[in-house]
Order: C-alpha cells, then structure tokens, then sequence
C-alpha cells in the first residue's frame, strides 16, 4: 500500500512540475492543488488535473495536452474540425456498439475514432480516466488505442452523432392515445388503481424526472386542471415554463403515482399536505427530489385534486468558490472579511428562490477544514454539504429542540437554516456572541431592513450591533445569451433614468435586448446574481445601538452607501453596463428607491 501511495505521489509531483514548467500553474498553486486532493474524501476525490483546471481555472487544453505527453497518449483532431466523411464514421460506428457503453462513453467525453477488424481506438478528452479503460475493455475488440482529443471537438462530434435518448418518453411515445376522456366522476379507487398500473402513467413521471435533470430545471409543477387535463411545468432560469399536458387521464391518479414514487408519503391522504422525497440515479449522478403536496380547489368541487411541486436537488451545481458566486469588488471584500471573523453572524436576503442557500454553502466551504465543528440546522435539507454534520428534523425532533440543542453540542460554526421568529433569533445572536461563527438568511427586500426586522422581532439593539458582522441581499437576474443578444439602437431614457444611470453612463453604455435563438429560451440563457452587502461598521453598530424606538433604515444606508455599499439596483446597472443582462430583468426585481 505504502508502494502505491508512494507511486500516486510521485506521478503527481512529476505531472506538476510539468504544469509548472510550462508555466500554466504556479508552484504555489500545485501546492495548494496536492492539498485539495488529499484532503478530499476517497469516494469523491478529484484527479489532481481536474483540481488545476477547476480551482485556478488552468488552461484545460494544454493541461490534458501536457498529461497526454507524459503518458504517451497521441492526439487526434489537433488541427482540423471532422469532417462529414469521419462524422458519418463515428456515427455508424456508435451504432454498432453496445447502448448502455455508448451512454457511458458520452458521460465520459469519448467516441470511438476508428475501428478495424480487432482494434478500435477511442479518442478522449481524459485518456487518463480509469474507467474509460474499464469501458475500452467491454467492446467487442480484441486491443483499443486511447488517444486525446480537445474537449471542444469531442462536444461537436456528440452534438452531431449522439441523440441522448430518454427511454421512458420513448416508451411514451410508443403508447397509443386511443381511450376517449375520461367524464369527471366519483373517485373509484379500482377504476384509479387501474389507471395507475398504466405503463404510460409510470413513463411519464420517470421521465419527467429525467428530463427536468437534462434541462435545467430547479422544479417540476404538476397542476389538475378540468376534464382531465394535467399540466406539468418546468421552472428554468426563474420563469416556469409548460413541458407538457396529459389529457385523458384522472389527475388523480397522476398524483397517486408521483406518491408511490416519494418517501414518506400517503398516497390515499388527499385531504392534508404532504411533505417526501425521491431519488433516482440520473446520467450517472445520484438527484434528490424534494416532493411537496398540497390539496387544491378545481372546476368539480366534489374532487380531491392535489397540486405538487417537486424540486429538484443536483449536487452537480452547488458553489463550493466564493471567487465563482460573482460577487461585485467591494461586496466580496467585506463578505470575505465578515465570514473570516472567528465569531459574529452572516445573515443572507432575498425571497424564495434567490439563490440563498447557494451564497451560504459556498461561504461555508470557504472557512470550513477538518478543526472545525460544522453543524448545520435546515428544514428541510437541501444540499449534501461534505465535511458537516447536518442535523436531522424530524417529530422527535423539531427546529426548535435542534436550535437549543446546537448549543450543548460544542460548535464552532453553524448555520441556521431561517432566523422564522424570536426564540430562533435569540439562539442564533446567542451563538453569534458568544464565539460562534454564525451564518443563517432572512426574508426581506434589502440589508438595511432585515436590522428592522430583527428588531421588530423582540431582538434587543445592543444584540443586533454587537452580533451581526454582514447582512447580504440578492437577486436573481436572468443573463442574456452570448449567441443572439444585440444592442438596442433606439431606446426611452425614461427606464434608464428610474433605473438610477447618469447621462454619461447612458451615452457610454451599450444597452443589450433579448433576442431569442435555439440556444437559449427567448435570449435568455442562465442567471446571475446582483448583490448589496452591508458590512456592519463601527457607526452603524453605533447607529443600531442607540436606536431608540425604531431602527432608521435609512440612515444605515445612506451611511453604507457612502462607505462604497453597491444597493441591489446599483448592482443591477452594473450587470447591465457589462452586457449581462437587460434593463427590463433589472427593473422587475428591484425597488425604485433603490
């Protein structure tokens, strides 16, 4: 054993001097990459050149290209794009090998490049990846030949060759549509159970699932409608978004199948709601689903019809980089300096949806390591955060028992799903002063106000201005996309002006408008958040602590705003100045005093 490890760590020293030689990392950063890497659990750790690449953003290209040389791995592609002759090739060649390799082969960015009667060599964009030889071994060839390839050509050949197939909407499609509707009636549970036992009622929702994964979506809508009818909707970059319309079926028995499907949930209570959870392993990727059922009114009074929300949980796009959240110059400053405090609270804003639990998950990964006592109180869970104990909330134990229970568990940081009331909050501030390092979020417009909130919630000024070390708004905005976006020739500066833009800024700015193409979802493509970090300085703890009857919000931003604070609009007009977003996605979720 002492043997390999001493092998591994040979061949990563060689593999970073060889980065470093040609200068596309520095000594300091392979350094900090050998760190990274041993310190990552075995079941999850990272190949020490997907650390290089992903950290500190290292040339991927030239460091696949030096590793290839290192291991003797020749390079196909180098120069040219395929041409339609090779396309067809591998095409066809795809065609004759087994399915679920060919799946996995994709997941792993490789094609079979060429083939002969008892060779077939495989081009990869990590040749070095241990199960591609795994995968190389099950083809029916008696040798195969890694070679490298540029990710961005292995992505061109898939797009073209590689029709990623949902086997359970194929297995839809395949169904014949023939039973007339279905008149609304009386709830027959055996005429239900027979609806339920249709294949296709079971296709559709496993593909739902998938595909929700495939496409982005953060949650799945399922909505009764009359006659009959089911919509299913699909919420991407914010907005939802109709997938499809079951018609003929009972919602009913929609619903009956999504519960089957989810933990700790009774499929025959209709009249209460229902909190569960699904998992399924997706494109190789474990999802959790967290399933939410409540009881709705249609147009037939006399059904029991359910709404339920599904959201969808992929670890694959947790932040763990506070550099990668996008933070604005002086926002990450003082964010940086309130969460490297020992003790004190981080409070985030925003509503639903804002992209909350992000910015906390990336902060806590930011000042968590293997000292520390990381205990983590969310109801209910929603990322799997390595390296914390995330405390379980059940009926045996609620939140509240969990908050007084935290502090009899020698903590060191903590973060508090909600402050929700007074008894959360006071827990909370306790822990903040008393040497915690303290992270929770908070349901308000902006920062000044969540002070008055708290407030207004029972906490006692002296608390609030010794505890709180930053309270942080934000927003989501949808970004425009890159392929189709153009500037706006002629456009009223009277949305410009409310907006908060000079007439400098005006002439000096290209303002952008959403197109639409078939890369993106009428121009828009992703989001990106907008920030007002509020760093608790001496005069605003001042400015708190001798409040009397009321805290002035004002007055805190205005201090906060000369002290360099960016609010939530002035973020926005800075994302709009650098071409991101539109002034429309900028106005609609901002406040005009702003």
């Amino acid at each position: 054993m002492d043997t390999i490890k001493n092998n591994s760590f040979y061949a990563s020293r060689r593999l970073g001097d060889a980065l470093v030689e040609k200068k596309l990392i520095t000594r300091e950063q392979l350094q900090k990459g050998i760190k990274i890497h041993q310190n990552e659990p075995v079941s999850i750790r990272r190949r020490l050149s997907t650390i290089f690449i992903e950290e500190f953003e290292a040339d991927r290209h030239q460091v696949m290209r030096t590793i290839s040389s290192l291991y003797a791995f020749r390079e196909v592609l180098a120069k040219e794009d395929p041409s339609e002759k090779l396309i067809e090739s591998i095409r066809n060649l795809m065609d004759e090998l087994p399915e679920d390799i060919v799946d996995e082969m994709v997941y792993r960015k490789t094609v079979p490049f060429k083939a002969d009667k008892n060779l077939i060599i495989l081009a990869c964009a990590d040749p070095t990846d241990p199960h591609i030889s795994t995968l190389a071994s099950d083809l029916p060839y008696k040798l195969y030949e890694l070679t490298y390839c540029r990710l961005e050509t292995i992505d061109k050949i898939i797009d073209k060759v590689y029709d990623q197939r949902n086997e359970f909407l194929k297995m839809l499609d395949e169904i014949e549509h023939d039973e007339p509707d279905l008149e609304p009636e009386e709830l027959d549970e055996e005429e239900l159970d027979a609806e339920i036992n249709k294949s296709m009622l079971n296709s559709l929702v496993e593909g739902m699932l998938v595909e929700a994964v495939r496409l982005g979506a953060s949650d799945i809508h399922i909505i009764p409608g009359a006659k009959n009818v089911t919509d299913i909707l699909f919420r991407q970059d914010g907005r939802l978004r109709v997938w499809h319309s079951q018609p003929g079926v009972k919602p009913e028995a929609l619903s009956a199948v999504v519960k089957d499907k989810s933990l700790n949930v009774d499929r025959f209570e209709r009249d209460s709601t229902q909190d569960g959870f699904i998992q399924r392993r997706v494109d190789n990727t474990n999802i959790r689903y967290r399933v939410s059922i409540m009881p709705m009114v249609g147009e037939e009074f006399d059904r029991k019809l359910e709404s339920i929300v599904i959201r969808v949980l992929d670890d694959r796009k947790v932040i763990t980089d506070l550099d990668k959240l996008g933070l604005q110059q002086k926002a990450y400053q003082d964010f940086n300096k309130a969460i490297k405090k020992p003790s004190g609270i981080v409070i985030i804003t925003g509503p639903t949806g804002s992209g909350k639990s992000t910015t906390l998950v990336a902060a806590l990964h930011t000042v968590m390591n293997p000292e520390f006592n990381v205990l983590t109180i969310e109801e209910p869970v929603e990322y799997l955060i390595k390296g914390a104990r995330q405390l379980k909330i059940s009926e045996n134990m609620t939140f509240d028992m969990a908050m007084r229970g935290i502090l009899r568990h020698d903590p060191d940081i903590v973060l508090v799903g909600e402050i929700r009331d007074l008894k959360t909050a006071e827990i909370a501030i306790k822990l903040a002063n008393t040497g915690h390092l303290t992270f929770s979020t908070l349901h308000t417009n902006d920062a000044p106000s969540a002070v008055a909130r708290l407030f207004k919630m029972g906490v006692e000024p002296f608390l609030i201005a010794n505890a709180i070390n930053l309270v942080m708004a934000q927003r989501l905005v949808r970004k425009l996309c890159n392929n189709c976006k153009r500037p706006v020739n002629m456009i009223s500066r009277e949305p410009m002006r409310n907006l908060g833009f000079t007439e400098e800024e005006v002439s000096e700015t290209t303002f952008y408008e959403a197109v639409g193409c078939d890369q993106c979802t009428n121009g828009y493509k992703g989001r990106v958040a907008i920030f007002e970090a509020l760093y608790f300085d001496k005069e605003i703890q001042r400015m708190i602590f001798d409040a009397g009857d009321e805290i002035d919000e004002d007055a805190i931003r205005k201090h906060a705003i000369k002290m360099g604070m960016l609010t939530l609009r002035a973020s926005g007009r800075l994302r709009i100045k650098n071409g991101l977003t539109t002034i429309e996605e900028v106005m609609a979720i901002t406040l005009e005093d702003q």
